[in-house]
């Protein structure tokens, strides 16, 4: 009989900096789908490619599994409130696991840097919502600068529990394969991610589960590509609004990532991130916001550049899911809304619409 899934503490608790002995908060997050796309590795020239399709956390997105550790360690503290800037997924993520801890969630969204389907996560988890005047990097010093000096606990990803509960997915990867794969790659905004999936494979390499780390990819859109920069961007500008962040909080620990794997970060058009976003929905049947296509978007420009061996196992992880921002896939590849065709109530009429041939 199979078993229900506790969750990712839970579930790696040996694995976890964490004591027993604390409260554990969690939604069920983690267990996320590793779903084999044949399609993609004929698209790449590529022997296999999995999406890890973290969408499928409670909130609909990875900030789940990051969240779960620093809002059980905040208890285990005495926190009575928690408080993160964010472009949307981690004020979801904070504002419900606040609410399932009981305590209060203080959430900094940038001025008009957010989109509907994520704030409404926050608003129903009853965060206390403050929009700040200005971008994603200046939410975050004033997040930080309240949690150094005022009784409230930050959850941001400069948080080392944020990116201990996130190293989890690469965990998951290797129960699932077996193995690591040669390539691992995401989308990169704050860099935490890129960052924990590093710490997750060096540890499994640590303790003798692989042999060889996989290389690491990380893809940036275009208007905000700091670690493409080589420095931080004052004014970053990109549709991709889960990474449109200009100075990572995770910067270091990232290019280290970068470097031990043997990885490389690249940019991405807006125009490719959309038309990577709209064929995941239709040929692979995953579905995720714009920004989590960036990863698979920059795949392509790398198979296209002749620079992905043909025999290489491939995991893409898509972060966030399509329902946190709706709006670009009521949109064609021309950018117009797409409406439902009108049609009588006739069956004959409608298969004739539809192209279909009559049953013999």
């Amino acid at each position: 009989m199979a078993k229900q899934w506790r969750g990712v503490i839970a579930e790696y608790i040996d694995r976890l900096d964490i004591d027993r002995s604390a409260p554990v908060i969690t939604l069920g997050e983690g267990g996320t789908p590793l779903v084999h796309a044949p399609v993609l590795a004929k698209l790449f020239g590529v022997n296999e490619v999995w999406l890890k399709v973290e969408g499928m956390n409670p909130t609909g997105s990875f900030k789940d599994r990051g969240m779960t550790m620093a809002v059980s360690k905040a208890i285990a503290h005495g926190a009575r409130a928690v408080i993160c800037a964010s472009t949307g997924n981690t004020s979801a993520s904070a504002a419900a696991y606040a609410a399932k801890a009981g305590i209060k969630s203080v959430v900094l969204i940038p001025e008009g840097k957010i989109t509907l389907g994520k704030l409404a996560q926050a608003i129903a988890h009853k965060a206390h919502i403050l929009q700040v005047q200005g971008n994603f990097d200046d939410c975050l010093v004033l997040a930080r600068d309240l949690s150094e000096n005022y009784a409230v606990h930050l959850v941001n990803s400069v948080n080392p529990d944020r990116l201990e509960g996130q190293k989890t997915a690469s965990f998951e990867v290797f129960d699932n394969l077996g193995f690591a794969p040669d390539y691992h790659v995401m989308p990169v905004g704050n860099a935490g991610n890129y960052s924990a999936y590093f710490k997750g494979y060096l540890e499994l390499q640590r303790d003798g589960f692989i042999k060889d780390l996989p290389k690491q990819l990380g893809f940036q859109a275009e208007g905000a590509a700091p670690f493409i920069a080589g420095h931080p961007i004052a004014n970053p500008e990109t549709i991709a609004t889960a990474i449109r962040i200009g100075n990572p909080a995770s910067w270091d620990l990232a290019m280290k990532a970068k470097e031990v794997s043997g990885g490389e970060f690249d940019t991405v058009t807006d125009a490719e991130i959309l038309w990577m976003h709209r064929y995941l929905s239709n040929e692979v049947g995953v579905f995720v916001e714009p920004s989590s296509a960036t990863g698979a978007a920059g795949l392509l420009k790398f198979a296209k550049l002749g620079k992905l061996p043909a025999s290489a196992k491939i995991v893409i992880t898509v972060t966030g899911h399509g329902l946190k921002d709706v709006g670009w896939a009521l949109k064609d590849e021309h950018g117009e809304e797409v409406k439902p065709t009108s049609c009588s109530k006739n069956a004959a009429e409608v298969a004739e619409l539809l192209g279909l041939e009559r049953n013999t």
